[in-house]
């Protein structure tokens, strides 16, 4: 199933490229090979959408090899973004993010272009570096087809952007049913928002990371007595997929196994039927009861804490500790989400109680704290 958005008829699967195969031995050397494998795969199912970023590691070179050098451009459609926030001290910075990316490519234009991850400090990068003007200027050059941002944060915050820039085609959402009510991410509610303003969505993270790949058992007990013989995964992408208005479902594939798994449910893709749709509600509602950490980072408890401690990053990595006993994708969260210039780790809580005296969730903070720094700092 093909819908036509923005003049481009794109299957809803696409191919994001941010977590490709590595070389085994070397995390740090992408297997073209292996890539183009699944590039292959990808195209002859008749999907054409690709998903990179300036940021991501190797990536772009990476799909030059595999897919730029070996097909027609006509046969594809290229996302890149550009992460103004990167590392740049000037427009020129930014700038050069745009010219680096089409080098590393050699795609010629691209057919999505995204100001990448705004929301909070973020977004006011791209206004000072005049990036949207930027953008809008390559788009007359036909060095862009369709302009658009991806985007972390709040509803509200979502609907002054689309105030201010109306010349935004579309916008790309985290969106996934375990995040579909979650007070931080806001699923829902981002994706209502971006369709009050007619902007057609593209969906990243619609596996959370491969962590609804292998979610709690009781969650997977769910979705297994529905259908034992689909994948865990699939009901994940397929959530996504059958919401309205959606360009496409970007799935970060890591070999040919996962390809071939999502081109089997998804090269002739049909949307959620109302049992479905009542088993997915049922599976949401398994995860949200099991017990976590409800922060909802109001950010009281680090106004008052003498140790400048990231807390509510912190309780963020020891959920996925509780739900997916993940202790590594937990570090990686902690990485970019609580290890802020300044913040400190758990382990550096000096049990002062100040945070628990002013937490409206009245949470048992030194010890969550204590639990995370036993689990995963330890």
């Amino acid at each position: 199933m093909s819908e036509s958005y923005l003049g481009q008829d794109v299957k809803k699967l696409g191919f994001g490229l941010m977590r490709l195969p590595r070389v085994e031995g070397e995390q740090d050397v992408i297997d073209v090979e292996q890539t183009k494998e699944m590039v292959d795969l990808f195209l002859a199912a008749g999907c054409t959408y690709f998903d990179t970023a300036y940021v991501y590691g190797g990536s772009e070179e990476a799909i030059r090899k595999a897919l730029v050098e070996r097909h027609p451009r006509e046969s594809y459609t290229l996302a890149t973004k550009n992460a103004a926030w990167a590392n740049c001290k000037s427009r020129e910075d930014a700038i050069a993010q745009f010219e680096t990316s089409l080098e590393r490519t050699g795609a010629g234009y691209f057919d999505f272009y995204l100001l990448h991850n705004l929301g909070q400090n973020r977004t006011k990068v791209f206004e000072e570096y005049d990036l949207w003007n930027f953008a809008l200027d390559m788009k007359a050059q036909g060095k862009i087809r369709h302009l658009g941002f991806s985007f972390h944060s709040t509803a509200e915050e979502l609907e002054e952007i689309l105030k201010a820039h109306p010349e935004a085609e579309f916008v790309q959402l985290q969106i996934n049913y375990a995040d579909w009510e979650n007070a931080e991410i806001q699923s829902r509610k981002v994706y209502e928002m971006a369709r009050k303003y007619g902007k057609p969505v593209v969906i990243m993270e619609p596996v959370k990371g491969g962590l609804l790949a292998d979610p709690p058992e009781e969650v997977a007990a769910v979705l297994k007595e529905a259908d034992p013989d689909a994948s865990l995964a699939s009901w994940a992408v397929r959530f996504a997929a059958s919401l309205d208005g959606v360009i496409t479902v970007l799935s970060g594939m890591s070999n040919v196994e996962q390809m071939k798994d999502n081109l089997s449910y998804m090269q002739d893709f049909k949307k959620l039927d109302e049992n479905e749709q009542a088993v997915m509600e049922k599976a949401r509602k398994t995860l949200e009861a099991i017990p976590i950490v409800p922060c909802t980072s109001c950010q009281y408890c680090t106004k008052v804490c003498p140790m400048d401690i990231g807390i509510p990053g912190t309780f963020k990595s020891l959920n996925i500790v509780t739900l997916y006993k993940n202790v590594e994708r937990a570090k990686v969260e902690e990485r970019f989400s609580v290890i802020n210039p300044g913040k400190k780790r758990a382990d550096e809580c000096i049990k002062c109680g100040a945070c628990e005296e002013v937490c409206p969730q009245h949470i048992s903070i030194r010890d969550c704290l204590e639990e995370y720094a036993d689990k995963v700092i330890k």
